[in-house]
């Protein structure tokens, strides 16, 4: 089968790129018409409507996976535009090809739908209601999606991270070899979620195609088990980079309140994701954070 994969540069489709290889013939795709680390991606402008249907008409594939998308949280406050026309338009037009041509859409979104007041991990058909820009514009693609009536997989996801690219990992062992002592945010609770948990689970979903019906189509939740604060997750890697040998020793990490760290766009302070459905239905689940966690500094400390 023939997979059209965007978003090839950041780091859930990195992932998906290797864990989809073995289930066909993939067509990389990214912005810049480049794949990390070198080599060639098919140029994608996804906010460009125009373009995605003519590389959809071009390249007519089975399947159309799409990591690809306006994360910049923040910065989507004062760019709104920006971020609902490749998180909510994009996705849309992609439906809407898809539904014509009988393809399956997998498609990712965020734990950014849920405002965060709840008292239990967050399911999928809970009440949504976005603090923001991101979480409005990712809600709207997955709502185009459902109404255009196409076979799709929505995974929604949250506090991803991996050894590569821009992430909260990434950045707390700089800082840790930069400094003493340093504040995170301590009242604000997600599941952290590895990328490459994330791409193997997609990819064991795709490798039974022939059998995604009914209610084996949707949408589903997909992190880590478990539940941590960033204190907590920063304090965690902390202590796995310096038993690795990738940092030399563990800096103070002061817990501070979300009300101490001001950002543009409000953040949903409880991110929990029930992944139940995707368990009962497709037999599928990551472990718990913390093993997430190894792995990945493993694989750090492998370079």
């Amino acid at each position: 089968m023939k997979i059209l994969l965007t978003g090839v540069d950041g780091q859930v489709g990195f992932e998906l790129h290797r864990a989809l290889a073995p289930l066909g013939r993939i067509v990389a795709s990214s912005r810049s018409g480049a794949l990390s680390g070198g080599g060639q991606a098919h140029g994608l402008d996804l906010s460009s409507a125009e373009a995605i249907s003519a590389t959809l008409d071009s390249l007519e594939p089975q399947v159309v996976v799409n990591p690809a998308a306006y994360t910049a949280v923040d910065r989507s406050e004062s760019e709104p535009e920006q971020a609902h026309q490749v998180n909510a338009r994009a996705p849309a037009v992609m439906a809407d090809w898809c539904a014509r041509r009988g393809a399956l859409l997998i498609h990712y979104s965020t734990d950014y739908v849920f405002n965060g007041e709840s008292d239990r991990p967050w399911r999928e058909h809970d009440p949504t209601g976005p603090l923001g820009v991101y979480g409005a514009s990712k809600l709207a693609g997955e709502e185009a999606i459902r109404a255009s009536g196409c076979r799709h997989l929505i995974l929604r996801t949250a506090w991803v991270y991996s050894s590569r690219f821009a992430n909260f990992l990434k950045t707390m062992l700089r800082l840790g070899a930069e400094r003493d002592e340093l504040g995170v945010v301590s009242d604000q609770i997600g599941a952290p979620t590895t990328a490459r948990g994330l791409a193997e689970v997609s990819a064991a979903l795709l490798a039974r195609i022939d059998s995604l019906d009914g209610e084996r189509l949707g949408t589903f939740h997909c992190v880590h088990a478990g539940q941590t604060s960033w204190h907590g997750f920063a304090e965690a890697i902390f202590a796995r980079a310096v038993e690795s040998g990738l940092l030399p020793r563990a800096p103070l990490v002061r817990p501070i309140g979300t009300v101490d760290y001001p950002t543009p766009a409000r953040r949903p302070p409880y991110s929990v994701l029930d992944c139940s459905r995707l368990r009962e239905v497709h037999g599928l689940s990551l472990p718990e954070w913390q093993d997430g966690l190894d792995c990945v500094i493993g694989e750090l400390a492998a370079r």
